[in-house]
């Protein structure tokens, strides 16, 4: 019996930032030897625009088959040139309901989707994609540039003292074994004693599990937590790191909508163009035949 293959959705607007994606996602694929599943969303105020604010069936069918046309000639050049298995699927409805429907579907194992370094008035990551970073029980590994590795030779994996943090730890090492990446743990002192050598004893904990993995690793221990966002670019970009793994914390949802913490916001929205992976530290589904 074959073992199922898993399978990684990329939403595709035929965008630039949307495409850079999408090859990232191919030789991740390729790597692994996944199948994709290709989204492209007709959002509904797009089609009332169109449709002049009334709902037409047969306007809507055509729309879609047009895009599902430059879709599926994407999926083929796709399979052409790197060699695996295309699905591709168009949808109408809400940008990021639509994405983590289709995921939860298809029981994709990863989102892979593009979105814009942050610049001027694009500091405020766009909301979509926030959406499905916030909402998505699926890891999403988010894409700002046409830079594509063919591994993830270098991950740089910020630690600090909340529980969830540790939880990254099962992707690191996935993707640390498979790809012999060294894994760069950064963390911070912290003026608490107490809090300090709790922090100190989960920097050990992880060095031990990496270690019993044959995962190579260095730690860095910076001064102070100030500005851990902008140190943990900063970092990555001496380290020439090809990944960036963080948690997605959450606020209350029963307060308010889910919204990205704001260090994992900063990281995401930051001009820099590594790669970001983001877990949701809800997901507590993991599986060990794992593979993003």
């Amino acid at each position: 019996m074959d073992k199922k293959k898993n399978i990684m959705l990329v939403p595709v607007d035929f965008s630039e930032i949307s495409l850079n994606a999408l090859t990232h996602a191919a030789q991740i694929a390729k790597h692994f030897d996944n199948d994709l599943v290709l989204l492209s969303i007709l959002e509904d105020d797009f089609l009332s625009n169109i449709f002049s604010f009334s709902k037409n069936d047969a306007k809507e069918n055509l729309a879609k088959e047009a895009m599902l046309g430059r879709l599926a000639q994407k999926a083929r050049e796709i399979e052409s040139a790197y060699g695996i298995k295309c699905v591709t699927e168009v949808r109408s409805g809400k940008i990021y309901k639509t994405i983590i429907e289709t995921a939860e579907e298809h029981g994709c194992d990863c989102i892979i989707m593009g979105t814009h370094g942050a610049s001027g008035a694009e500091r405020i990551i766009g909301s979509n994609a926030s959406r499905v970073i916030s909402y998505s029980t699926t890891p999403v590994i988010v894409v700002k540039t046409d830079k594509n590795p063919n591994a993830y030779k270098n991950i740089v994996f910020p630690l600090d003292l909340s529980a969830e943090s540790k939880q990254k730890v099962k992707w690191a090492i996935h993707l640390g074994k498979s790809y012999k990446s060294t894994i760069h743990v950064l963390t911070y002192k912290v003026g608490d004693e107490f809090l300090n050598n709790k922090l100190m004893a989960n920097l050990k904990q992880i060095q031990t599990l990496l270690d019993e993995n044959g995962i190579s690793h260095t730690e860095t221990v910076l001064e102070n937590d100030k500005d851990f966002a902008r140190k943990t670019q900063e970092f990555a970009e001496t380290q020439l790191a090809d990944l960036i793994m963080i948690m997605t914390q959450q606020e209350d949802k029963g307060i308010r909508e889910y919204i990205i913490e704001t260090y994992a916001q900063q990281i995401v929205n930051d001009t820099g163009n590594i790669p970001v992976f983001c877990v949701n530290p809800n997901y507590d589904g993991f599986k060990s035949e794992f593979v993003i």
